[in-house]
This record gives C-alpha cells, sequence and structure tokens, in this order.
C-alpha cells in the first residue's frame, strides 16, 4: 500500500528495527490489523513465523492470539541467535503498562480491564514498544490538505476505523485542484495556528476567503481549534471578536487574582487544550505580527477601558497583554522604591522590564532602566548606613569602611544620574516622587559620612595614620617601577570611578585599587603638586600673591605650567602629555612622540573642568566616557610598550543634590586669601558654627594661614558649582583612588581586517543623542559561544558616547561590554554625551584589545533638527 497512513507507520517502524532490531507493537483497540494485512510477505521466517517486509526491512511476524506464552515460544528461536533478525510481535487487545504490567480493555472477559503480568517484558527491554493513536497518526496525515476544522469532522465519530481514514486518504489525493482545504489555498501553508494568526493580522486576505467560499471552513478551523463559535459571522466581525477572545483570554489566564467581572461577557475556551492554543496565537500574533498586534491591542483597550479596571499590580501575570499593564507594573515598581522596598522593586524590574511593549519603545526602556538604578541606589544606601558604625573611631577605619563597601552607594547614584542626564524624556511623574526620594537619602548618607569622618579627623589631630598618603605615591609605587611606567593624574576622579575604571581594564595584570588619604585643602593646585617627586619630603600649602599655592623644597606652584616646569626640572627624561592629545594621536604618532621615554604623565582635566563649569546634566552625561578614555588610554601605551600604569587623582568631589539657600554659609570674613565652596584659607577671620577650624601647622604645613570647611554638606557662598564641588575632608573629596597595574603589549592591530560584526539600522544624520541600531556577529559553524564587543561613539579619537541599553543581548553597564549570541541580531540604544561634537562614528570593539571590529561612516551631528 502506498497510501500516507500505511508510509508513516511503516516509517516508524523501519526505523525501530534497525535500531533496537526488536519492536513489540500494542495495539489496544486492535485499529492496526488492517495494516498488518497490508504488509507484504516474503516467505516464511524462524519456525511457523511469517517474515515481511517493512519499507526495506524484512521482519519475522509474530502475533499474539490469545495466549502470551505461546507468543514468547515461538519468538524464543530468534531471541536465541547470537544476531536475532529483526522481529516485530504485534499485541492486538492490550496496552502496555508501567512495570511489566499489561492492561487490556473493559470487557466480558475476566482480564479485560484489569492489569496482568507482561510475560513479553524481556522483550520490551531488549527492544522498543510502540503504542501509536490512530487518530493522532490519521490528524498528521490529513493536515497536509485540510484544515482542524474539517479534521475534526472527519475523526469525530467513535467507530472511525483504518479503512475509514485510507478512504479519506484515498479522496484526498483524488481531489482535483490541489488542495482540499479552501483556506490553505487562499491563506497558504502552515499549521492551523498559523493560518488562524495570518488572517487575523490582516484583512487582506478577506477578499479572497469569500471569493473562494472559504469563509464557513475557515470559522470551523477556529472554533474546531480555539473552542469559539463564530457561525453566521462577517468576516470583519468574526476577526473582531476571535482577537477579543485570544487577547482577553490571554489576560484574564494570566492573572494571579479573580478576572473582572466586566470581561465576563467575553466567553472562555471550553478546554485547556483551547486555552493553550489561544495563548499560542497571541504570542504568535506578537512575535510575527509585532506592528498589527500594536494597533490591535491598543485599540481593544480603549474599546474596554481596561485601564478603568480594578486590577492590582501584584496580580498582572507574566505577560503584557496590553501596553497599560506595564504602565501600572511601572508605577508599582516606583512606590515599591518609595516605600523603601528596594529588593521587591528589583525583583519586579528584573522580571518585568522586559515585554513586548518595552521592547519596541527606547523610551520606555528608558524609564524601566531608570526604576532599576533607583532601587539599586536606594539599596546601597539602606546597605551602608547601619555599616557606618564601623567607622566610629579612628580616621583609618571611616577610610577602610568606605573604600571596601560604602563607595559603591556613590557609584550607584553617579550611575542613576548619568542615566537620567542621558535620557531623551525626563522620568515620568509615578518616578518622580521616588526619585527625589533616594536623592535625599543618599543626601542623608552623604551627611552621616562627612559629619563622622570629620570629627574622626578633627579628633585624630588631621592625620591618617595606617592609610598611604597622596604625598607617598610617587615615591612608593611609581619611583621604585624598572621600565617604563604611566603615571596618570586625573582631575576630581573620586573612588568610586576608579573602581568603575577597574572593571574595564581587560587584559590588566596585577590590577589594585587601593585609598589614598588626599592633602588638605582637597582643590587641584594642592592635591596635583602632592602627586609629585618630593612632596613626600617636603609639602607645604602657602600664600602665594595673594592665592593657595603648594611648595615642594623652595618651589612655589600655583598653577600647572609651574608643577610641569618642576617635574622636568627632577625628572626631565618625563613625557607629558594630555588624555585628550594622546587618544587623538595615532600608535605611530605618539610612540615617535614618547620615545622609549621611562616615564610618562598623562593629564585629564575633564571631570573638574565639567563639573566647576557646568555641574549639571553636561557633567553627568560626560563622565562616565572619560573613564572609558582612561581604560583606552592605558591600552594605547601599551601598544607602544608602556608596561606599568598608576592611575591617581588631586581630590575626589561631591556631586549630589544642588544646595539651597539653607546649606549656604556666608563667607567668613577676615583676610582671606582663597575661597572655595568648600574651604576656606586665611587669617583671622569668624568660624561658623556648622564648620571647623583648623590651622596649617596642624596639617603639617610651615604656613602661617589658617582653614576653614564646613562639617556635614554645607557650602560657602563662594564661586564654583551648587552641586559639584570640592575642597573639604569629607570621605568622597578626600579619598584619593590609587590604581597600579601592569598591561603587557599585546600589539594589537587598531583595526581588524575580515570582520564578522555587522552595524545596522543606525541614522545617517544623528538628530536626538539616543538612538537605536542592531549589531549582529555572524554565526560560527562550530562555535556558539557569546562573543564580547564593547560599542563606542567615537568623535576626533575621543569616547563622546557608548551603549546605554541592549536587547536580546547582555550588557554589562561597568565596563559596557556586550555579551552576543552569534546569529542573533541584538537591538541596542547608543547614548551620545558630547553635544558640541559635529561628527561621529559609531566603533565596535575587542574589548580585551580595543581592535576595530566594525564601524560605520562619520555620521553627521544636528540635534535638534
Amino acid at each position: 500500500m502506498t497510501h500516507g497512513l500505511h508510509q508513516q507507520i511503516a516509517s516508524t517502524l523501519d526505523r525501530l528495527l534497525r535500531e533496537r532490531r526488536i519492536v513489540v507493537f500494542y495495539d489496544l483497540r486492535e485499529e492496526f490489523q488492517p495494516f498488518l494485512d497490508e504488509l507484504e510477505v516474503v516467505g516464511s521466517g524462524v519456525g511457523d513465523l511469517l517474515r515481511v517486509r517493512i519499507l526495506d526491512t524484512l521482519a519475522c511476524l509474530a502475533r499474539f492470539d490469545g495466549s502470551f506464552f505461546a507468543l514468547k515460544a515461538a519468538v524464543e528461536p530468534i531471541l536465541a541467535a547470537p544476531l536475532p533478525e529483526p522481529l516485530l510481535v504485534y499485541v492486538p487487545g492490550y496496552a502496555k503498562e508501567r512495570l511489566g504490567k499489561l492492561r487490556a480493555p473493559a470487557g466480558p472477559n475476566a482480564a479485560q480491564g484489569k492489569e496482568v503480568w507482561n510475560v513479553l517484558f524481556e522483550l520490551d527491554c531488549a527492544g522498543k514498544s510502540y503504542e501509536p493513536s490512530l487518530r493522532g497518526l490519521a490528524r498528521n496525515e490529513l493536515r497536509r490538505r485540510y484544515t482542524d476544522g474539517d479534521i475534526d469532522e472527519m475523526l469525530a465519530p467513535t467507530s472511525l476505523t483504518y479503512k475509514d481514514v485510507v478512504r479519506f486518504l484515498i479522496d484526498q489525493s483524488s481531489t482535483e485542484g490541489g488542495s482540499a482545504s479552501l483556506v490553505k489555498l487562499v491563506l497558504g501553508k502552515g499549521s492551523s495556528e498559523e493560518l488562524i494568526c495570518r488572517w487575523l493580522a490582516d484583512d487582506a486576505w478577506d477578499t479572497d476567503l469569500e471569493a473562494k467560499q472559504a469563509v464557513p471552513e475557515l470559522l470551523k478551523l477556529v472554533q474546531a481549534r480555539l473552542g469559539l463559535p463564530l457561525s453566521d459571522a462577517s468576516l470583519v466581525k468574526a476577526r473582531h471578536q476571535t482577537l477579543r477572545y485570544v487577547l482577553i483570554n490571554e489576560f484574564r489566564a494570566d492573572l494571579a487574582s479573580e478576572a473582572p467581572s466586566q470581561l465576563d461577557v467575553i466567553p472562555m475556551p471550553p478546554t485547556k487544550d483551547e486555552m493553550q492554543r489561544v495563548r499560542d496565537v497571541a504570542e504568535r500574533l506578537r512575535h510575527e505580527y509585532p506592528d498589527a498586534y500594536t494597533e490591535i491591542a491598543d485599540g481593544l483597550e480603549r474599546e474596554l477601558n481596561l485601564p478603568a479596571l480594578a486590577i492590582e499590580a501584584d496580580a498582572l501575570g507574566t505577560i503584557d497583554t496590553f501596553r497599560f499593564e506595564e504602565t501600572i507594573l511601572l508605577e508599582h515598581a516606583a512606590k515599591l522604591i518609595g516605600d523603601a522596598h528596594y529588593e521587591r522593586a528589583l525583583d519586579l524590574v528584573l522580571a518585568r522590564r522586559r515585554s513586548f511593549w518595552v521592547d519596541r519603545s527606547l523610551g520606555r526602556l528608558g524609564q524601566w532602566e531608570t526604576c532599576r538604578l533607583m532601587a539599586e541606589l536606594g539599596r546601597a544606601v539602606a546597605t551602608t548606613r547601619p555599616l557606618l558604625k564601623r567607622g566610629n573611631g579612628t580616621p583609618k577605619s571611616w577610610v577602610e569602611g568606605y573604600a571596601s563597601d560604602w563607595y559603591r552607594a556613590d557609584l550607584a547614584q553617579r550611575a542613576l544620574e548619568s542615566w537620567v542626564a542621558k535620557l531623551e524624556d525626563e522620568p515620568e511623574p509615578s518616578l518622580e516622587r521616588a526619585l527625589g526620594l533616594v536623592r535625599r537619602n543618599h543626601e542623608a548618607l552623604l551627611k552621616e559620612m562627612t559629619q563622622g569622618y570629620t570629627a574622626a579627623l578633627a579628633a585624630a589631630g588631621w592625620s591618617v595614620n595606617g592609610v598611604l598618603h597622596q604625598t607617598r605615591i610617587y615615591p612608593e609605587l611609581v619611583e621604585p617601577i624598572r621600565g617604563r611606567i604611566a603615571y596618570f593624574f586625573v582631575d576630581a576622579m573620586r573612588f568610586e570611578m576608579a573602581a568603575d575604571l577597574v572593571e574595564q581594564l581587560e587584559g590588566a595584570q596585577e590590577l589594585r585599587l587601593v585609598p589614598a588619604v588626599g592633602v588638605l585643602p582637597s582643590i587641584t593646585p594642592i592635591g596635583m603638586a602632592a602627586l609629585l617627586p618630593g612632596a613626600s619630603s617636603s609639602f607645604s600649602v602657602i600664600d602665594h600673591k595673594g592665592k593657595l599655592a603648594a611648595r615642594i623644597g623652595d618651589t612655589t606652584m600655583p598653577g600647572l605650567s609651574e608643577r610641569m616646569k618642576y617635574l622636568k626640572a627632577v625628572r626631565p627624561e618625563a613625557v607629558d602629555i594630555d588624555l585628550g592629545e594622546l587618544l587623538q594621536k595615532s600608535t605611530r604618532a605618539l610612540e615617535k612622540q614618547l620615545a622609549d621615554a621611562p616615564l610618562t604623565v598623562v593629564r585629564s582635566q575633564s571631570i573638574d573642568g565639567l563639573g566647576e563649569m557646568d555641574g549639571g546634566l553636561l557633567a553627568r552625561q560626560i563622565m562616565d566616557t572619560i573613564i572609558g578614555n582612561l581604560a583606552r588610554a592605558v591600552r594605547k601605551l601599551a601598544r607602544t610598550g608602556v608596561e606599568h600604569f598608576v592611575i591617581t587623582a588631586d581630590h575626589g568631589h561631591q556631586f549630589s543634590i544642588r544646595k539651597e539657600e539653607d546649606m549656604l554659609m556666608d563667607k567668613p570674613g577676615g583676610d582671606t586669601v582663597d575661597q572655595h565652596r568648600r574651604c576656606w584659607a586665611g587669617r583671622g577671620a569668624r568660624t561658623p558654627a556648622a564648620a571647623s577650624r583648623v590651622s596649617g601647622a596642624e596639617l603639617g604645613y610651615d604656613t602661617d594661614l589658617d582653614f576653614i570647611f564646613p562639617k556635614g554638606l554645607a557650602v560657602f557662598r563662594a564661586g564654583g558649582d551648587l552641586a559639584f564641588h570640592h575642597g573639604g575632608p569629607s570621605l568622597q573629596e578626600m579619598i584619593v583612588p590609587v590604581v597600579t597595574l601592569r598591561m603587557p603589549s599585546a600589539g594589537a592591530p587598531e583595526a581588524a581586517s575580515g570582520s564578522k560584526v555587522a552595524l545596522e539600522g543606525y541614522p545617517s544624520v544623528l538628530t536626538n543623542r539616543t538612538f537605536g541600531m542592531r549589531v549582529l556577529v555572524a554565526a560560527e559553524l562550530f562555535s556558539q559561544e557569546q562573543v564580547p564587543v564593547r560599542l563606542i561613539l567615537l568623535a576626533d579619537g575621543l569616547e563622546v558616547g557608548r551603549c546605554g541599553m541592549a536587547l536580546d543581548a547582555e550588557l554589562d553597564r561597568a565596563s559596557g561590554v556586550l555579551m552576543l549570541q552569534p546569529g542573533k541580531p541584538a537591538n541596542v540604544a547608543m547614548m551620545l554625551t558630547r553635544d558640541e561634537v559635529n561628527k561621529i562614528r559609531i566603533v565596535a570593539q575587542d574589548p580585551a584589545t580595543d581592535a576595530v571590529l566594525a564601524q560605520s561612516a562619520d555620521i553627521d551631528v544636528k540635534l535638534g533638527m
């Protein structure tokens, strides 16, 4: 026989016989006897058994005929052979049960309806059991030409037999004009659910469905698969009813509480199978027809006024069928943060920030990311505040506490503020209250830290014993190095930023981050001089022509030019270079400029310069890119042969809530030599109640100057920003990070040939600071391991933006590294942080070497068009 049902069964038996040589065919309802009769007999086998052909396999056929023991005896000679020939054992009227039992259908026979011991159990163990379902096999074959609605009618009779199915198949094969299904003739091939989705997503099929008189079959298919009767309905009405039925039932089934009674007008699927198909159709619509689904779901949401339903956020399930669900959940996450339930908020954000609605909108993804960062800051502050009790004692314990754990709150604060500053859209009103609360809580933590540390510092005579001092960085960490070394002076880099930098130094060896105690006042002319040779033996702060200046030995250094002149005098072989200049030069030009210099001093003033100039959005936007540029500079210098690195700062900074009138202190007056937001230097004057006075001698300086510092977070009425400031004795201002590492040169190229990374979908002209694009790593034949890629925006060699969000890929925000699955495109959001640039280039880099894996052409920047 050549019909499809026979071929399907024979193909399975042929495969099983080849694999296991023995197959026991259980036929509980005795439906497959005709199949056995269709087999070609090709002679006698062992004993009285027949040999039959099953596709390409010749096998002995043994049939059960009332006695299992007789059957077992008939096949024993085959089993006794060293290599048994293929054997098919047919057992009608019984089903195989567990543990070697057999079950027969209920009937007059005493054995029927009961379990009996299976004397063929050894055959089952040695070979393979086969228990097909006639209706299941028939459905698979009939689906080639019919839809499930028609198939349900064909297979509905309880008296259905093998021969009935064969007749259907023969009738099908003789149908003129091709497909027996008019619906498939119009909608094409696919499963029933695929056909239903195709019709639901596009009304363009309606004309052909009506012309081919396929409407009755389509409506019958919807009822058969989804359980929704649609008799005598027009296609327009039927589509609308089906869409309401599908989406509302998915939404209703996903709720963790009883569904609102307003939805009772929409019927529910009668069975679990139909409910599962409803959910499959809804998911398929979202995945395969996202634009159509958006319009459909939004229309139903408005029609049924779903946002007005009294549904608690906790009751919403795991699928955001409708847009309003995502909005409710975001508001709920914000409320949890406002109520200090940070862990619950994070769980919700991590579980729900990825949904159909979020994935289709960078703006929504940005709001959820804001929520996550708020929760992380809130959690960090709540975790840190109880730990401050450890600092009750010596200044050393405060420094060690901050450098081991407490700095993470400042890291989380910078991550949040930097993110908010980069967003095209401000945080939604539901997030504003929570944002204000976490900001104030962080400010309160800063106040506790500053007051506690300042008090401990004053009690210890303004010295911190047992911690590396800023003036000892050069003699202890730079001078002893044999070989070429780069010494980075990063103006205003606070400790948490250095911790972020450490995460981006892939491939570094002997990498360490330690705290050093900075000099007071924590301002640039003083802190930068403390990093120079000789500062450990002779360092002072003096009045020089009415301004503060540092002095080492007999050399007075009020500014940068004097410091660099001093450095050249004591280390004439040193080369001094600005960070921006370093990054803009080619590796070859840089090698020529450095000329194997044993000491390269790299200077960066971007953090302090931006903070002092603009302590608002611009400064927050750019700070992250400075850290990335430092990491790139290290790798670039390593390619020129520099192996050792020390990266440090003149001072840190505070950058939090903008100070209002009640936080401003009047100038102390007196003979003022220098005045900053966080410090006063001079003679005489009065000491405000919220400030501490310390003489220059107490700070170890050979001077008659006095210094006044705020005890908490207050600032003087002086020049400078009211959010970004330094000069005082807080942990954030005084603790200087010191990063030491060795970076062996790998001779990495600046461009990689034969790149397997593709950049797609980016704009030809940049009109917004945030834009979407796709990145794809070509699939490898023998490897599916994730590939690390760093995406950045470059302008004149400087990093001016990076990847901020990613779909379908893991993004490590600290390092900016994307983990991409080969062959799977990832949608990402790039964020420009420098508004003043005219052109940018998107660059995909190898994170370990900075090798260029792919890059775009130059893109014009025309913001605000």
